[in-house]
């Protein structure tokens, strides 16, 4: 009876020590408490307790969402700012041995980096050169992470949060900005149409009769509406072309 008690605890053992880990997974072993070379995975591999013991880690990219950071800008402005990080775990086995818990570490430092990079740089910096600010903290965080065995592939600021005031000022800013374009653009509009008149003056006093042909089509323009009464001035000019013919 004992014989097969014992086969059974056997087989039961032997089935608890086989395991299977997924296509994105690898297992870190620590046998006798020393971590081996390579990591397990995927597939079917024995682990025997107690002697070893598993560490399971996922090498899938992972969406990391920063909380808002309360931030005040070089400028003094403050403003709340979240962002969202993309990494992966190149080395399974660093990123169990060099660091408690890599997730919560790499949020940390997302965290801790975006406030100061982001307090490094004005407003007008932060909002209009997102790009550089993404790059530059990827580049950071990456190099921080990199001892942990984590490869940061991406970061990406998602929006940033402004103050009422702030936002009314900035409003205000940007209308004044386009009245300010408004009035340039139909100042330049005049000048471009003085210039041309200037020069159909010019050509109109080198050729009296063009003078003249110009008020007859006003004339004519005029007398086409349905008007009682046409006011047409008459210059001097003309009268002396008329003078001139009598003589």
């Amino acid at each position: 009876m004992s014989f097969y008690l014992i086969i059974a605890v056997v087989v039961i053992y032997i089935f608890n020590c086989v395991k299977i880990l997924k296509e994105y997974e690898r297992g870190v072993i620590f046998r006798l408490g020393r971590a081996l070379k390579e990591p397990k995975g995927p597939g079917i591999f024995l682990v025997f307790p107690p002697i070893d013991k598993m560490e399971k880690v996922s090498l899938r990219l992972v969406t990391l969402d920063v909380p808002p950071q309360d931030i005040i800008t070089k400028d003094n402005v403050s403003v709340k700012v979240n962002a969202v990080v993309y990494f992966r775990i190149m080395d399974p086995r660093r990123s169990v041995i060099e660091v408690e818990n890599a997730h919560f570490a790499t949020s940390q430092m997302a965290q801790t980096t975006l406030r100061s990079v982001v307090g490094q740089v004005e407003l007008d910096t932060l909002l209009s050169e997102r790009e550089h600010i993404n790059n530059r903290l990827q580049d950071i965080i990456d190099k921080q992470t990199d001892p942990w065995g984590i490869k940061v592939s991406n970061v990406e600021v998602k929006y940033v949060d402004l103050p009422q005031e702030m936002q009314r000022a900035m409003a205000r800013q940007a209308e004044a900005e386009r009245e300010r374009r408004a009035k340039v653009i139909a100042a330049e509009g005049e000048y471009q149409a003085a210039e041309k008149l200037t020069q159909a003056a010019g050509k109109m006093a080198a050729q009296p009769m063009a003078l003249q042909m110009r008020y007859l089509q006003t004339l004519v323009e005029i007398s086409s509406e349905n008007n009682s009464t046409v006011v047409f001035p008459l210059p001097l000019e003309l009268m002396k072309v008329f003078m001139q013919e009598k003589k």
